[in-house]
């Protein structure tokens, strides 16, 4: 895509730095594409799974990312270890960001992405009317690699707002939302290949790598009731950083990704202005469509996607107990109610941390059953569904409160009977 990037006359500016952002070729992609993976699954493991929680979680990888930055920064050269750790944290603390404005301070996802778009357009028009150039091959001043580093930390809480707030339009299984920005990447290719302006169309395409490997990573981990695999986070997390791994280390030894200092200087492939313009319309024809798919996508008939910060409501009308539990089995009841009691005893005993942990089995054990009770009655499916999402968004707030916490479970298990 981007093997005719434009190449900017730094020299006459006066390089300070060899440049330390490797040459994008299909390896740049697919480790960009595994790195946002493992970031998500990652952060989703240490947030919920461990429950550390969202704030504490953020403030971690925000010190992680201190360091990882500063280390890139230091170095006198690309060093593929350190540029794709950095990727991979900047990746997670986007993520995060992105999830304490929606989860923690409910701003709408709409909202959001917005807000990051803006930042996003107001990051390059600085950093175009500084140095007359966006390209990833002049990254060779100090000041332009921290436009660049900038620019990308927003890309990924942008691409984790407009991801999300796709799902939440949408209602779109795991697997299938997948193949929106798949699509839209290629697009993108066949836009490139036709003469859209190289940068345009890596930044549009990077943009869109952090929905597709967010979403590749939510299909492997989401249990099979959810339309996902069922690996669960850690799997997942574990499965890319090993292929992270190897293709760092093959990238490493090859070298097939470094910009030689003769490279940044070359003169660049001389632009088709009216083409691009052509390409500019063709892009615009693309995000066109898009809009409509999603517009007809929210228009079916679909499930909320449940989300941590959603309103804790009911998803369907009250039900008496008899009602919601009369069409399923006795003992799994029984089971659901268990749980919910010892998580119940757990906050009593002023152990946060392990009411936490009790509830994930709650949420699993729920989803592990909905492909047989649902089909039993599904009102009634619905109607726990949405009172369990309440204790589980209760419990997983940035800053639980104790009597909300309670008032959800005590409500669940009075709903059980």
């Amino acid at each position: 895509m981007t093997s005719t990037m434009e190449r900017s006359g730094a020299a006459s500016l006066g390089r300070q730095l060899i440049n330390k952002v490797p040459e994008v070729t299909i390896w740049f992609w697919v480790i960009k594409i595994l790195c946002t993976t493992v970031g998500e699954s990652f952060a989703d493991w240490i947030n919920t799974t461990l429950g550390v929680g969202l704030v504490d979680t953020s403030l971690i990888f925000t010190a992680v990312l201190a360091g990882a930055l500063g280390w890139q920064l230091g170095t006198k050269r690309y060093v593929p270890f350190v540029y794709w750790l950095t990727v991979v944290v900047l990746s997670v603390t986007g993520t995060l960001y992105t999830d304490i404005l929606t989860d923690s301070q409910g701003v709408p996802l709409a909202v959001s992405s917005g807000v990051f778009a803006g930042v996003l357009a107001v990051v390059f028009g600085i950093w175009y009317a500084r140095e007359r150039t966006l390209s990833i091959h002049s990254i060779v001043t100090r000041s332009r690699e921290l436009f660049y580093w900038l620019a990308v930390l927003v890309t990924f809480a942008l691409g984790t707002a407009v991801g999300d707030w796709t799902l939440e339009l949408t209602g779109w299984a795991p697997g299938v939302s997948v193949l929106l920005p798949l699509g839209l990447i290629a697009a993108i290719v066949v836009g490139r290949r036709l003469g859209a302006g190289a940068v345009l169309s890596f930044w549009l395409a990077y943009i869109l790598t952090r929905p597709l490997g967010a979403n590749l990573g939510d299909w492997l981990a989401s249990p099979s009731s959810d339309g996902g695999l069922g690996l669960g986070t850690a799997v997942t997390s574990v499965i890319f950083l090993a292929a992270i791994l190897a293709t760092v280390v093959h990238l490493t030894r090859s070298r097939s990704d470094v910009i030689a200092a003769d490279d940044e200087a070359r003169t660049p492939q001389a632009a088709n202005p009216a083409r691009e313009r052509v390409m500019l319309g063709y892009f615009a024809l693309v995000a066109v469509a898009a809009g409509a798919l999603l517009v007809w996508a929210n228009q079916q008939p679909h499930a909320a996607v449940a989300g941590e910060a959603d309103a804790p409501a009911p998803v369907a009308a009250s039900l008496t107990p008899q009602q919601a539990t009369s069409s399923f089995p006795p003992a799994e009841i029984a089971k659901f109610r268990t749980i919910a009691s010892d998580t119940l005893a757990k906050l009593d005993a002023g152990d946060q941390k392990a009411a936490t942990s009790r509830v994930k089995d709650l949420e699993t054990a729920w989803d592990d059953d909905q492909d047989s009770l649902q089909p039993k009655n599904g009102q009634a499916w619905h109607f726990l569904d949405g009172e369990i999402d309440h204790v589980l968004t209760s419990l997983r707030a940035s800053h639980p409160d104790k009597a909300a916490e309670v008032q959800a479970l005590d409500t669940f298990l009075a709903s059980l009977g």
